[in-house]
């Protein structure tokens, strides 16, 4: 009898087969093995073996949601056809006989991409991610259910138009329709990952309200200054008012230009030459440096850190916005360029997309294209047939913290005790008891001290008819405007559909909460800017700098609100654009209105108008290669006192060496600028840890460095010293000098001992980390979900404003979300890109696909008519009535 070989057969001539000579070839090497070692060789090609077979199944279960994308479907709802044209990138383009077919489309069409990242979400804005994710959830769950943005978006649906509730309505049919018939495989391989930790999960019908809390979220994140306000406690109860104002400093419109230079208000209306007078500010409150209001505020910014950051907040979210008039562009119309900074994460925050009517009329009246949020139909920013805009964070204070005198169920105003406002609320928590607790509110908002245990103590008091009783700490309110319904999603399908200037600022109008700076353009050659938002006039004398004391009516809310007509704006200004990058959006003191103060102090906006200014004509390329610009506004300032340093040997003045002939830009391969920026995270840290509480530590941004500009000019300020020594007085040159050896030894640790082999983009790294399970701390779901390791150029307060924190290292931790171009004169001219791509599946070739070309600051055709928007089609599917509904 033959033995058997086990080897593959060989082929009918006799010849060796390519499998039989691999085979052959396998046996030889192990052949060659003593026998223990063929054992673990042969153990370790079945371990190869396992792990490839688990890869493919991974690959598999991974693989299963991708949807179609060519060919024919049936929806349910529709009444004729949508087709959806899909480019190289996946980007879909749809095309509709009337507005609900599109709706129930873009519905449909976000949910093939997005379903997970949409449920994520609502269960985020309804304070529900316990019954997904457990009790590590639950402090965020509690937060967000104390300030009620789903009760909040509830009692916004009756204030919708009938049109746009109508279309709000129509979508969710489309997110329905594709959801209802797959399983939750189907959707997302997220569910196939909580389905094997035993999560037994079906989603529920999307609604109308999921997609109107999405705006509290945006609101929360793009909200102003409530951390400032509590950093300014903080910051007070380790140093004097003069000292923090120092640390806060006042606009400069002198050195930055505001949005709008000038203007006041007459008979109600904005005009641009108008005078009058401003409402006094007032001194910091007599409570600021308070042991009760710092304890109370220290654990509320601690319970801050528990909310997830969906859009994102620090130093580095804002946005760069401009816009130049005919004159100022090689095309003779204006260009539009817009570039938001959100937190950087994947699936990225927006997903491109055209909605266009097949017949444009009062009946169906959409035909525009731009960047969409999966979970609210319409496009947020972008262009239609007639105008262009874009979209900066205005940054207003629409928000107050109050140090609230509460015992029991009372809250302490106007000289009496009054009832709070109470309701219950239930968390359900998977694997886990319900948490069942209570909101309450006073006059000003929610108590956010209620949120846990350790908060509630902080409300405590004794006696109320005793001074002595507030020995303890007080409880913490929010006056916030998005806790009052609006109907802030009437702007978007009205933007949309404007066909000029007079219906985007109707549309404009109706943007309430979070306001935002708009820049204009349109067909006719016209440029413009307009404020919009519900921003509070508060009583005479409060600025809202610091947390009001919530037993005094002095500190309350006027109850009026700036006047829309009241608010900024600008058409066909004389120098020919507008540059809004979340400077001041006027500094003017015949502006009678305070719409805030903490505005960015004005360094990208400056440099945009600089670059602006020094270009004359503008082609579509020159406009995008502002958007890459990386020069440091502080460098000129600092580098000059770096090199006057006397370091010793070379190897310590290795990197002094490389500032001597530095541009100031930071491209990725710049040496030079991984030395300054490791110098400056090192002259934070030695200049104002010893002065300032852990959670209010310098971020880095444009405000530190318009404050350490500041102190540079004296030497000999008391923030340069370090409290922590006793018998010695440090002053400027003593800690420049110790950040830079400092920071020698930092980039030998984590870069090289040799200077010529730094670069910036090393240190400064963007990694793209999946916003609920990229971060679960197991590797294979890790590496399924994540994308990482590019090195990027740009940093804090530079326009190519790739940010990261001081506090914790040099990796990008908000970025450009995306970049576009907009070119009047012919709309298949502009550009765009973003951040990851348009799909929200890991295995989907366009998750990241816009990334690599996003680094590298290349940028994407941006077709818009349909000749050219079918002409770049890749995938065409074509979306049909259901045969018992057609």
């Amino acid at each position: 009898m033959t033995q058997a070989t086990n080897q593959p057969p060989a082929t009918p001539d006799g010849s060796e087969t390519a499998e039989q000579s691999r085979w052959q070839s396998a046996r030889e090497i192990f052949g060659l093995l003593p026998r223990p070692m063929r054992v673990t060789a042969y153990v370790a090609v079945g371990l190869v073996v396992l792990l490839v077979v688990v890869a493919l199944a991974v690959l598999a279960v991974a693989r299963q949601p991708l949807p179609q994308t060519s060919g024919e479907l049936d929806v349910p709802g529709l009444t004729s056809k949508v087709t959806v044209v899909r480019d190289e990138q996946g980007i879909p383009q749809l095309y509709g006989d009337s507005l609900a077919d599109l709706m129930r489309a873009q519905g449909f069409v976000h949910a093939q991409e997005r379903f997970w990242e949409m449920d994520v979400r609502r269960h985020v804005t309804a304070g529900r991610l316990s019954e997904l994710f457990g009790d590590a959830t639950v402090e965020t769950d509690r937060f967000i259910r104390t300030l009620g943005w789903r009760e909040v978006a509830e009692r916004e649906v009756p204030l919708l138009s009938p049109e746009t509730r109508n279309a709000f309505e129509a979508y969710a049919d489309g997110v329905n329709a594709y959801v209802e018939e797959r399983s939750p495989s189907d959707l997302g391989v997220e569910y196939s990952v909580l389905r094997a930790t035993g999560l037994d999960y079906r989603p529920e019908p999307w609604t109308t309200v999921d997609s109107l809390a999405w705006f509290k979220a945006m609101a929360w994140d793009l909200r102003g200054n409530m951390t400032d306000e509590v950093d300014r406690v903080l910051a007070l109860s380790q140093n004097t008012p003069a000292q923090v104002r120092r640390l806060y400093p006042d606009y400069d419109g002198q050195r930055f230009a505001p949005i709008v230079e000038g203007g006041g208000v007459v008979d109600g209306v904005f005009d641009q030459d108008a005078t009058g007078t401003r409402m006094p500010r007032r001194a910091a409150p007599a409570y600021a440096a308070d042991d009760r209001a710092v304890a109370s505020l220290e654990r509320l910014r601690d319970g801050l850190a528990a909310l997830p950051e969906l859009m994102g907040r620090g130093d580095g979210i804002g946005s760069n916005s401009w816009v130049v008039d005919g004159a100022h562009s090689s095309t003779g119309q204006p260009l539009l360029a817009n570039d938001p900074h959100l937190s950087t994460s994947v699936p990225g925050i927006w997903t491109q997309m055209g909605l266009h009517c097949t017949e444009v009329g009062d009946d169906c009246p959409l035909d525009v294209a731009g960047f969409t949020f999966s979970g609210v139909p319409g496009v947020i920013i972008g262009h239609n047939a007639d105008v262009a805009w874009g979209f900066t964070n205005l940054g207003p204070d629409v928000s107050d913290l109050y140090l609230e005198r509460v015992r029991d169920d009372e809250f302490y105003y106007d000289g009496r005790w009054r009832p709070l406002r109470q309701r219950t609320e239930r968390i359900e928590v998977r694997g886990g008891d319900d948490v069942v607790f209570r909101v309450r509110s006073t006059g000003h908002g929610p108590l956010l001290s209620d949120v846990s245990d350790e908060f509630r103590e902080v409300g405590s008091v004794a006696d109320p008819d005793n001074d002595d009783a507030y020995a303890a700490a007080y409880g913490v309110s929010l006056a916030w405007t998005a806790l009052d319904p609006s109907p802030t999603a009437d702007a978007i399908l009205a933007l949309d559909a404007a066909g000029g200037w007079d219906e985007f600022r109707e549309a404009a109008a109706m943007f309430d909460v979070p306001a935002q700076n708009l820049v204009y353009a349109d067909r006719e050659g016209h440029i413009g800017y307009q404020a919009p938002g519900r921003i509070p006039v508060r009583q005479p004398g409060n600025d809202g700098w610091l947390p009001g004391e919530g037993w005094r009516p002095g500190d309350d809310w006027s109850g009026q609100f700036v006047p829309f007509e009241s608010l900024p704006t600008l058409l066909d200004p004389e120098e020919g654009f507008v540059v809004t990058a979340n400077q001041a959006v006027v500094d003017d003191p015949d502006y009678p209105y305070e719409l805030g103060r903490d505005w960015d102090p004005g360094y990208r906006s400056q440099r945009i108008r600089q670059r602006l200014e020094q270009a004359g004509e503008l082609s579509i390329a020159e406009m995008g290669d502002i958007q890459l610009d990386t020069r440091n506004p502080l460098a000129p300032t600092l580098v000059p006192l770096l090199l006057e340093q006397q370091l010793g040997d070379s190897y310590w003045a290795d990197g002094q060496e490389l500032l001597r002939d530095w541009d100031f830009t930071q491209p990725p391969e710049s040496g030079a600028a991984a030395y300054f920026n490791v110098v400056w995270r090192n002259l934070l840290q030695l200049t104002f840890h010893d002065d300032l509480p852990e959670a209010a530590w310098p971020q880095g941004g444009g405000r530190w460095m318009l404050v350490v500009e500041d102190l540079l000019r004296d030497p000999d300020n008391p923030f340069w010293d370090d409290r922590t020594t006793e018998d010695e007085v440090e002053r400027r040159d003593d800690v420049i000098r110790s950040a830079m050896l400092q920071a020698r030894e930092e980039l030998t640790r984590i870069e090289a001992s040799d200077s010529d082999d730094w670069d910036w983009g090393h240190l400064h790294q963007l990694d793209l980390v999946h916003q609920t399970l990229g971060t679960s701390g197991v590797t294979p779901i890790e590496w399924l979900l994540n994308r990482g390791d590019w090195k990027a150029g740009g940093g804090g307060a530079i326009v190519n404003a790739t940010s990261w924190d001081a506090r914790t290292g040099y990796t990008v931790t908000a970025a450009p979300s995306m970049r576009m171009v907009v070119s009047v004169e012919d709309w298949d001219d502009s550009r765009w890109i973003n951040l990851t791509g348009v799909s929200g599946h890991p295995a989907s070739d366009h998750y990241t696909d816009q990334t690599e070309l996003w680094v590298e600051g290349r940028t994407l055709p941006w077709v818009f008519s349909r000749d050219a928007v079918e002409a770049a089609g890749e995938d065409v599917l074509t979306l049909l009535p259901a045969p018992d509904e057609g």
